[in-house]
């Protein structure tokens, strides 16, 4: 059972998202894999290279992830609310009231921007109910935010 409803419109991210985590993940591992070549080269002590190929499976069994974790990410606009949807072995659906919205973000580090990506986040009362949406092309990411903003004022609780 699937924890979104399943009459609404969902918009996906853009699949570009999982090249930018992939480089994330990449540079990570490649500094974990030159200490780990480093301490091979320099001992050649078994447990270096052991380390080595538990690190490249590790590596292939987190890309496969993200692909699945990009592609569970999920946004719908409804009348009073945004849905926001994300998440593989814990899924989890955020509902935020436009009224409840006191103001939204739009932002876009050094590999987002590299991409032509930019993330929406979006700021409550509750921070635990605080929702972000990445993976966003930023003239969709400036419309949501618009359209967000001009919903909350209309609400006349929010923003």
């Amino acid at each position: 059972m699937e924890p979104w409803p399943e009459t609404v419109r969902w918009q996906p991210v853009s699949p570009d998202l999982i090249k930018v985590e992939a480089l994330r993940l990449g540079i990570g591992v490649l500094v974990v894999l030159a200490g780990l070549g480093l301490g091979l080269a320099l001992t050649g002590h078994w447990f270096f290279g052991l380390a080595l190929g538990v690190v490249v499976l590790l590596t292939l069994w987190r890309l496969t992830v993200i692909v699945r974790a990009v592609r569970a990410w999920g946004y719908a606009e409804r009348d009073n609310d945004l849905l926001v949807r994300h998440g593989l072995l814990v899924r989890r659906l955020s509902i935020v009231p436009y009224a409840r919205m006191q103001f939204v973000d739009v932002t876009a580090g050094p590999l987002e921007r590299a991409f032509d990506l930019a993330t929406v986040q979006l700021h409550t009362a509750a921070a635990a109910s605080d929702a972000r949406v990445p993976g966003l092309r930023p003239a969709e990411a400036s419309r949501l935010r618009d359209r967000l903003t001009a919903l909350g004022e209309d609400r006349a609780e929010g923003l």
